[in-house]
């Protein structure tokens, strides 16, 4: 490659969470041989309804960026998050979510981050399927092997009072407070360029590429490679180069929502380390719960509900006043562009792809995009080599999720609304079918993950495995989809089905260990940002 044919200017289009992290993060890839310029429109007023991730954020963003925890998460309201509960997705239970208490009898299940124990090389998901199916047990999938679930209930801490972790998690935050700490990162240590005007038009050579963008204040910013993080309007790669978007509303419903936050008394309610999955007549609303406060929203189809009808029943089991509360209504595009990847433009969030977040998927989409941006990193001449396989792997990573979320909805018992039982009758892929049919034989889905420290460092292998085995039947089980037969293997090892007893007699021993020790959510936030 010569000096000519290297990329030295990339403007990214568009601030906000997806914005900055691009900027960041190539900032920290490149090093100051790269010129980066983020064009960011006025600030709007938001209302900051909070946002959840996955795990691997500290490790493949924020350690990358040279930053620790106690570093950004006081700049930005974040609290913990070790897990998903869902709650009414098998039966009716319109305002249930608030008034029942945790225990038998109410419809709940979680997903807890973490992998699971091993016994003999087999994880012990199927030791746990062979015990059910064969009547010796009648304790759920998540509690007889995790040890979350429990400590969900008394909404404690992922880390011991010394600040020892023990367990996998992830963060809640409020995104425009993350999208601020990052402008100032990349601007004030790494010497992006932060221009805050509106986009008007883009200029194109006649190879196609994009050269320039002009901006209402008269202002024309060259690059060599554009990023666009323009949200839904997807200014760049939609509207200026014309890539298609490849809607997929017929693998999932949802195309509205209305969120809002709600305050939270923190001392005397405490505060959930995990966000909820509350299922409604026409979609399911969000709780993600941060020191003061807590994000809320409904996600809902526009085919069963209307707007009103879905702020109502929203208001109604937060008891808030629609005349009074200040609501955000959002619509969204399901789906992604057929190539994330058009000559030298980019399109990274929501510019790109969207999934509702039931499994926290956004802030996720963004950083494996910017990932695998870097690690196909062009020159100038944009060789269709390097760009297919960004495509490709962005393709992947889209589907393969798009059909687990689909699973949530149509493998849910419940059944009594138009909604509901709509979902019921959407197809899955053929892939899928495929995963779904090795997890019935007893199987499993993929093989397990049993080197913990690979899966969360070593982005490559948890961006080809984003779904493992566990997380699998944590939903599946949760939504009584059980494997029809345990795995043929166990009926060879009698002694290992017996002595895996002692694997789930130390999940809860640890689990007794860890309630009598640790401290709450709360009082360990209050510690971490200093109050």
């Amino acid at each position: 490659m010569t000096g000519d044919d290297q990329i030295k200017n990339i403007v990214v289009l568009g601030g906000g969470t997806a914005g900055w992290m691009s900027a960041a993060y190539l900032g920290r890839a490149l090093g100051r041989s790269v010129r980066i310029t983020v064009l960011e429109a006025p600030a709007i007023p938001r209302i900051g309804v909070g946002e959840a991730t996955i795990p691997n954020l500290q490790k493949v963003f924020f350690d990358f960026l040279g930053l620790s925890e106690e570093d950004w998460m006081p700049e930005c309201n974040a609290s913990y998050k070790m897990g998903i509960r869902f709650i009414n997705w098998r039966t009716p239970g319109e305002g249930e979510a608030r008034s029942r208490p945790h225990g038998k009898g109410r419809d709940e299940f979680d997903h807890s981050f973490g992998l699971l124990p091993e016994h003999d090389n087999l994880p012990l998901s199927h030791y746990w399927t062979y015990k059910k199916l064969h009547g010796g047990t009648d304790e759920p999938f998540d509690r007889a092997c995790y040890v979350q679930p429990a400590i969900f209930d008394r909404k404690l801490s992922p880390r011991h009072r010394d600040g020892t972790k023990w367990a996998s998690y992830a963060w809640h935050f409020d995104a425009q407070l993350v999208a601020d700490f990052l402008r100032r990162f990349a601007t004030k240590e790494q010497g992006a360029v932060h221009i805050e005007d509106r986009f008007t038009d883009a200029e194109i050579d006649q190879n196609g590429h994009i050269t320039a963008i002009n901006t209402e204040a008269g202002r024309r910013l060259e690059g060599d490679l554009f990023i666009d993080c323009s949200g839904f309007r997807s200014l760049l790669i939609n509207q200026v180069m014309k890539e298609p978007f490849l809607d997929m509303s017929d693998h999932l419903l949802n195309d509205r929502a209305v969120a809002t936050q709600v305050p939270n008394d923190d001392e005397n309610d405490g505060i959930e380390p995990y966000t909820s999955a509350i299922a409604m007549s026409s979609g399911w609303t969000w709780k993600i719960p941060l020191l003061g406060r807590f994000g809320t929203g409904y996600v809902y189809s526009s085919r069963f509900a209307t707007q009103d009808e879905a702020t109502e029943e929203f208001c109604r089991m937060w008891n808030l006043d629609p005349e009074k509360h200040s609501l955000n209504h959002i619509r969204f595009r399901v789906g992604r562009n057929r190539r994330a990847w058009v000559k030298n433009c980019v399109g990274i969030g929501l510019s790109s792809c969207f999934l509702e977040p039931l499994e926290s998927t956004g802030i996720y989409f963004v950083y494996a995009a910017l990932y695998q941006l870097v690690r196909n990193f062009p020159d100038k001449r944009f060789d269709p080599v390097v760009t297919n396989r960004f495509n490709r792997e962005i393709e992947k990573m889209f589907d393969d999720t798009r059909d687990f979320i689909q699973a949530h909805f149509s493998f849910a018992p419940r059944n009594d609304t138009p909604f509901w039982r709509a979902c019921k009758e959407l197809e899955l892929a053929d892939d899928f079918k495929e995963k779904v049919a090795r997890y019935k034989a007893g199987l499993g889905v993929d093989l397990p993950v049993t080197d913990e420290s690979s899966y969360y460092g070593n982005f490559e292998a948890e961006f080809r495995n984003f779904w493992s085995n566990a997380n699998y039947y944590c939903v599946f089980t949760g939504l009584d989809v059980l494997p029809e037969h345990s795995t043929p293997l166990l009926s060879h090892r009698p002694d290992s089905v017996r002595s895996a007893e002692a694997v789930f007699a130390e999940v809860a021993r640890r689990r007794d260990e860890l309630l009598g020790t640790l401290p709450s959510t709360y009082a360990y936030l209050r510690h971490l940002h200093g109050n």
